[in-house]
C-alpha cells in the first residue's frame, strides 16, 4: 500500500528530469499516485513525454498559464479523462533574464508584469479550476524560495514574485479549507535545474548554502519529492496555508560565517 494509492495528482513545471517538479512526480508515483502532466512550451514537449513514459502517465498536454484561454483547454482536457483531481502541483517560474541580473532599481516594468503574471498570478486559476474536481478534499502545492523573505543577490524580481505567491498560499488556504482543501508552499533550498540557469552566479548561491546551511549538503529534488509526498498525502492533513522549508535548515540562520572563518569556539566537533 502506497500513501498515494487511487489519488490522482496534476504537475506544472516539469521541464527535464533535474526538475523539482519531475523529482515530486517519480516520489509521488513511487507512492501510488497516478500523474499528470503540463509542460510550458512546446519545445519541452519531447523531453516532457518520454519523462511521463517512465512514471506510466497518460496526460501530458501543454499549457501556457499566462493564457486563461490555454488554461482552460487543459482542464477542460482533463475532466474528460479524468472524474476526480486529488493534488495540484505549482513548479512554475519565470521572469525574462535581463530583469534577473544587474540592480533590482532597473528592473522593467514589463519584466515585472511578466514575472509575477507567470510565476505567481498563475496559482490562483490553477487553483480556482481545480476547485471543482477536488470533490473530496485535496492539496495544492507551490514552489517557492527564500528569496521571498530575505535578500538574495541577483534573484530579484523573481524575489517579489515568490512573496506574493506565498501569500498567495496563505489566502488560498484560508478560503479553501473549508472544502477540505489544504494549500501550502515548499520553500527548497538551491537546486541546479533548469529555472536556476537565469540566475546571475548561482553556482556561488549554491556553493555557500551547500557550506553554511547546518546540514551541510546540497539540496535534491528527492528532498523535495518527499517533502511533497507528506504534504499531498494524508500525512499532511492537518497542515495547511504554511510554508515548509526543504533547504537544509538555511533558514534558520541568522548572521551566516562560513566555516573557514570561525573561531575555533564556534567550530563544533563532527
Amino acid at each position: 500500500m502506497g500513501l498515494m494509492d487511487g489519488k490522482t495528482v496534476l504537475v506544472f513545471g516539469v521541464a527535464n528530469k533535474n526538475s523539482i517538479a519531475w523529482g515530486i512526480s517519480r516520489k509521488l508515483h513511487a507512492e501510488g499516485a497516478e500523474i499528470a502532466l503540463s509542460y510550458a512550451t512546446p519545445k519541452l514537449e519531447s523531453r516532457v513525454r518520454g519523462l511521463g513514459e517512465q512514471i506510466g502517465s497518460t496526460f501530458i498536454e501543454p499549457c501556457d498559464v499566462s493564457s486563461d484561454e490555454e488554461i482552460e483547454r487543459l482542464f477542460a482536457a482533463y475532466e474528460e479523462r479524468y472524474e476526480k483531481l486529488d493534488g495540484l502541483v505549482h513548479s512554475i517560474g519565470y521572469a525574462p533574464r535581463e530583469d534577473m541580473g544587474g540592480p533590482f532599481r532597473d528592473v522593467s516594468r514589463e519584466g515585472f508584469r511578466i514575472a509575477l503574471d507567470i510565476s505567481a498570478y498563475s496559482l490562483i486559476p490553477l487553483t480556482r479550476h481545480s476547485m471543482p474536481l477536488m470533490r473530496d478534499g485535496g492539496s495544492v502545492i507551490a514552489l517557492s524560495y527564500y528569496a521571498a523573505e530575505k535578500v538574495v543577490p541577483a534573484y530579484n524580481v523573481m524575489a517579489v514574485a515568490k512573496a506574493a505567491l506565498e501569500c498567495e498560499v496563505r489566502y488560498l488556504a484560508a478560503e479553501l479549507g473549508t472544502r477540505g482543501i489544504r494549500v501550502n508552499a515548499i520553500s527548497a533550498g538551491p537546486i541546479r535545474t533548469l529555472a536556476a540557469t537565469g540566475i546571475d552566479n548561482f553556482k556561488s548561491l549554491h556553493g555557500v548554502a551547500r557550506e553554511i546551511a547546518p546540514l551541510r549538503r546540497d539540496i535534491t529534488t528527492e528532498d523535495v519529492g518527499n517533502t511533497a509526498l507528506w504534504l499531498m498525502s494524508d500525512l499532511g492533513a492537518a497542515t495547511t496555508g504554511d510554508t515548509i522549508y526543504a533547504d537544509g535548515g538555511y533558514h534558520s540562520l541568522g548572521v551566516t560565517i562560513p566555516d573557514s572563518l570561525k573561531p575555533d569556539w564556534l567550530t563544533f566537533p563532527e
